[in-house]
C-alpha cells in the first residue's frame, strides 16, 4: 500500500503541471481534454438534443437567432470561424447554450427575455465565450481531477472506521469549495469575453446590463450567490460596468468600420 502511496501522487500532480493552459483573460487552466476530442462530445451531444427536443420551424425566429449568431462568429479568431450550426428550439426556459464543434441552440424562451438584437448578441457573446475559454474541458478536467484525488485519499485512508465520513466532507468540500466557484469563474469571465464579442460584431454593449436587469425581473427566485454556479445577477451587472469602457470603445470602432447588424 505505501508503494502506490508514494507512485500515485507524483502521477497525479505531473499530469496537472503538463495540462496548465490560460484562459483569454489570463487565468490559469488545467485541461486534459482537447478540442478534437470536445468538439466529437459537442457534436454528439448536439445531435441528441436535435433529436430530443423541439426543433422551431417558424422561419422568421431562425432568420433573427441566427443573423444575430453569424455576426458574432464572424467575429472570432480563425481557429474558431467558419459555419456554426445555429438550432432553435421550442423551449419556454429562457436559455441558450453554445458547444465545442461549432454548435448554437437557442431556447425560443430567451427572446422574452433578451428584447432586441444587441441583447440577444450579448447571450450568444457569452455562450460563444464560454467556448473560445474552453471552459466544458475545464469543466471535465476539473471533474476528473477531483474524482482522481477522492480516489486517492480513500487509498491513502485505507480502510479504517473513519473512511466513509472522511470521504464525505471530501465530496462536500469539492463541491462547495471547487466546483461552485470555479463555475461562477467561468460564468463571469464569459461575461467579460462575451461583451467584447458582441461589442466587436458591432452590438451596443450598453444593452448588455439591460438584459441582465431584464434577467433579474425575471428570475426573483435565484439562490444566494455562494450556493450557485452562476453570479448573481447584480454581480453580473457590475462586472459588465466595469468592462463597459473597453466594450464601447469596440463598439465605436466596429460602427467606423462598417460593422452594423440589422438583425430583425
Amino acid at each position: 500500500m505505501k508503494t502506490l502511496k508514494i507512485s500515485i501522487v507524483p502521477i497525479v500532480l505531473a499530469a496537472l503541471l503538463a495540462s496548465c493552459a490560460e484562459s483569454p483573460t489570463g487565468r490559469r487552466q488545467v485541461l486534459l481534454f482537447g478540442n478534437a476530442e470536445m468538439s466529437q462530445m459537442g457534436t454528439t451531444a448536439f445531435d441528441e438534443m436535435k433529436q430530443k427536443m423541439t426543433v422551431s420551424s417558424n422561419s422568421n425566429t431562425n432568420r433573427y437567432v441566427t443573423c444575430v449568431a453569424d455576426a458574432i462568429t464572424t467575429m472570432l479568431p480563425a481557429e474558431w470561424r467558419g459555419s456554426w450550426e445555429v438550432v432553435v428550439f421550442e423551449e419556454d426556459s429562457a436559455n441558450a447554450f453554445a458547444l465545442p464543434g461549432k454548435k448554437i441552440g437557442v431556447h425560443t424562451g430567451i427572446l422574452k427575455v433578451a428584447k432586441n438584437q444587441d441583447q440577444l448578441g450579448t447571450v450568444l457573446g457569452h455562450e460563444v465565450g464560454h467556448v473560445l475559454a474552453q471552459h466544458s474541458a475545464e469543466r471535465l478536467s476539473l471533474q476528473s481531477v477531483a474524482s482522481t484525488t477522492t480516489q486517492l485519499v480513500g487509498v491513502m485512508l485505507g480502510e479504517g472506521a473513519g473512511k466513509e465520513t472522511v470521504m464525505g466532507l471530501m465530496g462536500l468540500g469539492t463541491q462547495y469549495g471547487v466546483v461552485l466557484p470555479y463555475g461562477r469563474a467561468q460564468e463571469s469571465e464569459a461575461d467579460v469575453v462575451g461583451l467584447d464579442l458582441m461589442a466587436e460584431a458591432g452590438f451596443n454593449p450598453q444593452e448588455s446590463v439591460e438584459l441582465w436587469k431584464n434577467m433579474s425581473a425575471a428570475n426573483s427566485g435565484q439562490p444566494p450567490e455562494f450556493l450557485s454556479t452562476h453570479p448573481s445577477h447584480q454581480t453580473r451587472i457590475s462586472d459588465l460596468e466595469d468592462g463597459m469602457a473597453k466594450a464601447n470603445g469596440l463598439y465605436q470602432q466596429a460602427k467606423a468600420q462598417g460593422r452594423r447588424p440589422n438583425c430583425k
